[in-house]
C-alpha cells in the first residue's frame, strides 16, 4: 500500500488529536510495504554492473606491468689531498662532501638528472625502442638520507630490469660525461692562466738579462760581495795607514839617531860591500898604524913620520875617491860620514835602511789599496740603482716561478679533482628483477568494487528507511502527568 502526497500534508495540517495516530498509522505502514522492493532490486542489480563490469573489464583487457627498482647512495665524506715540492709550489685538490652546502641539493641533481631527455634518449637507444615507449623513471627520495630509488616498469620482468640497466648505464655515462667537460674546461682556463704566467716570467726574465747586460751586475749577491770587499778595503785602509804611521816614526828616530837619511844609509852600505874599498881602508888602518908608531920615536920632520903620513893620505885620498864613485855623494858629505863597517853602527844602518823598505812597501800597498777602494766605490755607486732594481725584479721572477709552478701543479692535480660539481654516486641496489606483475592491481580494484557496491547498498537502506527515520524525528515525545 502507498501513501500520496495528501497524506503527508494531513500529518502537518491535521487537527491536533489526529496527528498521532495518522503519524503510528504511516509508520507502520511503510515499515510493512514491500511494493518498493522490486525497484531497489533492479537499481542494486544495474548499480552493481556499473561498478563491477569496469572493474572485471579493467582486469580482463589490461597488460600486465612489471615494475624494476633500484637504489643509489651518495657518500657523504669528501676527499682532499696536498702536495709541497720543495723549490717549486704547492698544489692541492679537495672535493667536498656532497652535503656539506644547503644552498644545493644533489639527490634533487640527479632526480632531475634521471628525468633528462638526453638520458631517455640514450636508454631508448640502447634498447633500440622509441623514447615515448620507454617511458620515464619514477625516483623518490628518501627523507633525511643520500638515497635515491628509481623505478621502470615493462611488459615482463626482464623488459622492466633491461629498462633499468638501461637508465642506470646512461645515467652514469652522462655523469662520466659532465665531469670529463667540466674537467677540459677547467683545464683550458688553467692552460691559459698558464700561458699568462709563462709570459710574465719570460718578461721578467728578459729585463733581468738586460738590466745584468747593461750594468754588469748579474745578481744582487755579487753586489753584496762588491760591498764586502770595499768595506775590506776600508779596514785594511785604516790598518795600513796605522803602520805605515808607525813605520814612518821608527825612520825618522833611527834617522835622528844615525845622523844620517835612509838614502844615504843605503849607499854606505853599498860601500860596506865594495872589496876594493874595504882594502883601502885595511890600508888606511895599516899606514895610520905605522903613522903613529913612527911619531913615538921621531919627529914630525922625520923620513918615516913622512913616509907613513904619506902613504896614509894616499890611501885615505884613494879611498875617499872610491866611496864617491860609489855613492856618488860629494867629498864633504862623505868627510862626514863614518865610513867604517866595523861596529854596531853598521847593523844600525842596515836596520834603518830595512825600515825605510818597509815603509816604501807599506806605503805602495796603501797607495794600491786607496785607489782600488775609490775604484770599487765609483762602482757601487753606479751599480747601486742597479742592484736595487735587480733585487726587485729577482724578487717579481720569484714569485712568478713559484705562480708559474703552482699553476702547473694544480692543473696537473685537477684532474683528478672529478668530484666538485658532480659527487660519486653509487648503485645500493642493481634493478630488481620482479617476481609477479605491479599493474593491474588485482586485490586493490576488487577492493575498490567492495568499497562501492558497499557505498551503494548503504545508500539504498538509507533510501528505504529514509520515510521512518523521518516520522520518528517529527514524533514529539508526550508530556508527563
Amino acid at each position: 500500500m502507498s501513501y500520496a502526497p495528501a497524506d503527508t500534508t494531513l500529518i502537518a495540517t491535521g487537527p491536533a488529536r489526529h496527528k498521532g495516530k495518522i503519524r503510528r498509522a504511516l509508520i507502520g505502514g511503510k515499515l510493512g510495504d514491500l511494493g518498493r522492493l522490486p525497484r531497489y532490486t533492479a537499481f542494486a542489480l544495474l548499480g552493481g554492473a556499473l561498478i563491477w563490469a569496469p572493474i572485471v573489464g579493467y582486469l580482463r583487457t589490461a597488460p600486465l606491468k612489471y615494475t624494476s627498482s633500484t637504489s643509489l647512495i651518495l657518500p657523504g665524506s669528501g676527499a682532499s689531498a696536498s702536495l709541497n715540492l720543495n723549490g717549486i709550489g704547492q698544489a692541492s685538490s679537495s672535493a667536498n662532501s656532497a652535503f656539506s652546502s644547503n644552498a644545493v641539493s644533489p639527490t634533487e641533481t640527479y632526480k632531475r638528472l634521471l628525468n633528462a631527455d638526453r638520458i631517455l634518449a640514450a636508454a631508448a637507444t640502447a634498447l633500440d625502442i622509441a623514447q615515448t615507449d620507454l617511458g620515464q623513471p619514477r625516483v623518490e627520495l628518501v627523507d633525511q638520507t643520500s638515497l635515491i630509488h628509481f623505478q621502470m616498469t615493462g611488459s615482463s620482468p626482464e623488459d622492466a630490469q633491461a629498462r633499468g640497466n638501461a637508465i642506470l648505464t646512461a645515467f652514469f655515462r652522462e655523469l662520466d660525461a659532465l665531469r670529463t667537460d667540466e674537467v677540459t674546461t677547467r683545464q683550458d682556463s688553467s692552460l691559459q692562466a698558464i700561458a699568462d704566467y709563462r709570459d710574465s716570467v719570460a718578461g721578467t726574465r728578459a729585463v733581468i738579462s738586460s738590466l745584468q747586460d747593461d750594468t754588469g751586475l748579474l745578481s744582487v749577491q755579487q753586489y753584496d760581495v762588491l760591498l764586502d770587499r770595499n768595506l775590506t778595503l776600508e779596514t785594511d785602509i785604516r790598518s795600513r795607514t796605522a803602520a805605515l804611521a808607525e813605520a814612518d816614526a821608527a825612520v825618522a828616530a833611527l834617522s835622528q839617531q844615525l845622523g844620517l837619511d835612509p838614502a844615504t844609509a843605503a849607499k854606505t852600505l853599498k860601500l860596506y860591500a865594495d872589496g876594493a874599498y874595504l882594502a883601502l881602508i885595511e890600508e888606511v888602518a895599516r899606514f895610520g898604524a905605522e903613522l903613529a908608531e913612527a911619531s913615538a920615536q921621531y919627529g914630525a920632520a922625520h923620513p918615516l913620520v913622512v913616509t907613513a903620513r904619506d902613504a896614509r893620505d894616499t890611501a885615505q885620498t884613494a879611498a875617499l875617491q872610491l866611496a864617491t864613485a860609489t855613492t856618488g855623494l860629494d867629498t864633504a858629505t862623505l868627510a862626514t860620514l863614518d865610513l867604517a863597517p866595523q861596529g854596531v853602527r853598521a847593523d844600525l844602518l842596515s836596520e834603518l835602511v830595512r825600515k825605510d823598505v818597509d815603509r816604501a812597501g807599506l806605503a805602495q800597498e796603501l797607495a794600491t789599496l786607496r785607489a782600488q777602494h775609490a775604484e770599487g766605490q765609483i762602482d757601487l755607486n753606479q751599480k747601486a740603482a742597479a742592484a736595487a732594481q735587480l733585487q726587485d725584479l729577482e724578487r717579481d721572477f720569484t714569485v712568478a716561478e713559484a705562480v708559474f709552478a703552482s699553476a702547473i701543479a694544480r692543473a696537473q692535480s685537477s684532474k683528478s679533482d672529478v668530484y666538485a660539481s658532480y659527487p660519486l654516486v653509487q648503485v645500493l641496489e642493481n634493478p630488481s628483477l620482479a617476481d609477479r606483475p605491479s599493474s593491474p592491481n588485482r586485490k586493490l580494484a576488487i577492493a575498490a568494487g567492495i568499497a562501492a557496491t558497499f557505498m551503494m547498498l548503504m545508500a539504498l537502506v538509507m533510501g528505504w528507511v529514509r520515510l521512518a527515520v523521518i516520522s520518528r524525528l517529527l514524533t514529539k515525545p508526550a508530556p508527563k502527568s
